[in-house]
Formats: C-alpha cells, sequence, structure tokens
C-alpha cells in the first residue's frame, strides 16, 4: 500500500465520521415541527382562565408581615418569608421612599464586610435572628461572594419603590419565627411559611 492511499483512505474515515456525527446531532434537535401543532396548548390558557393571582412568594401580599421604618423616610414592607426544598428562606418585600424627596439609601444597609463592600450597594447588611435556636442568620452569597439580595441601587424617589429579595440559610423546620434586622432600619419579627 502506497502512503498516497493510505492518507485518502484516512481522510475518507475522518469525513465519514464528522458526517455521521453531524447527522445524529441533526436529527437529535429536530423539532418534528407536526408534533407540536397537534398538541393543545393547556398550561397557558389555563392560568389565563382560571384568574388565578400572584403568589405571596412572587412578592405580591395583601398584608405586609411587618413593616420596618429607616432614616428619611425609607420604609421596607416584608411580604413574605418562604423556606425551600433546598435548605434556603427566601425573604421577598418591597422598599419605599414615603418622604417627599429624593433619598439616597444609606450605605450601612449593605454591611461591613470586605467581601460584600467589593460588590456594590445591596442589602447585604441583614441579619434574622433565631431567638429559639440562639442563632443569627446572614445573607447568602455566591461562589464569586456576591451577596443573594437585592443590588445596584443607590437612590429612590420621593413615593418610589423597589421590590427587593433576600436569601438566608433556613433556620430548623421548628423554627416559625425570626427577627428581620437591618441596619438603618428598625427590626421586626416574621413568620417564615413552608
Amino acid at each position: 500500500m502506497s502512503i498516497r492511499f493510505t492518507t485518502k483512505a484516512r481522510r475518507g474515515m475522518v469525513a465519514l465520521t464528522v458526517a455521521a456525527g453531524l447527522a445524529v446531532g441533526v436529527a437529535g434537535c429536530g423539532g418534528g415541527g407536526d408534533d407540536d401543532a397537534k398538541k393543545p396548548d393547556t398550561s397557558a390558557s389555563a392560568s389565563q382562565d382560571s384568574g388565578s393571582q400572584p403568589s405571596a412568594q412572587e412578592g405580591q401580599s395583601e398584608e405586609p408581615l411587618v413593616e420596618l421604618r429607616g432614616t428619611g423616610g425609607l420604609l421596607l414592607q416584608i411580604t413574605s418569608a418562604q423556606r425551600d426544598s433546598g435548605g434556603f428562606l427566601t425573604v421577598n418585600g418591597i422598599l419605599k421612599n414615603d418622604g417627599a424627596e429624593r433619598i439616597t439609601v444609606p450605605a450601612a444597609v449593605r454591611g461591613n464586610e470586605t467581601e460584600i463592600l467589593r460588590n456594590g450597594m445591596s442589602l447585604g447588611g441583614a441579619t434574622l435572628v433565631d431567638s429559639q435556636g440562639k442563632k443569627r442568620y446572614y445573607v447568602l452569597r455566591d461562589t464569586e461572594g456576591r451577596p443573594l439580595t437585592t443590588t445596584g441601587f443607590t437612590s429612590l424617589k420621593a413615593g418610589e419603590s423597589l421590590a427587593v429579595f433576600l436569601q438566608f440559610p433556613a433556620p430548623p423546620a421548628s423554627t416559625t419565627d425570626v427577627s428581620f434586622q437591618l441596619p438603618t432600619f428598625t427590626s421586626g419579627t416574621i413568620k417564615i411559611s413552608g
């Protein structure tokens, strides 16, 4: 066998392998358009027909669990504190400017930890206190040190509100009430659901 014949044979095998791989990939990604047309779209119509309202977990509660007053007319309404199966507690709320003028949110609300300060404005200084279990829970951070809370805000105009969230490690299932604390705001007790 000559080298030229061996090289041509190898190129042919590589081309055949690549072509087969592409064919399998395209077949796996194909949608089979006719199948989608035959399926009724029940999920979208069911939610539209039922007229259901947003849940408290989405930050839409009729009555806040607690209202915390801050400096300069700031008001934080906690609307839900939902425990999830992953071991987290998500607190949802609304930060409002109840004052008559634009207000800069105090930098103290982000806390004083170096890791949080590097990531800009947030509610990273918030804590939950479980007086029954005698523990304090801090806002969780991601793998790069960013707090798992609403970030990137600096000020609020008069009457403006901002939906906020904060994630904490979940206290034990036996703990149903915790004290929510945020620097420059009054503290208050919230009830955990879930």
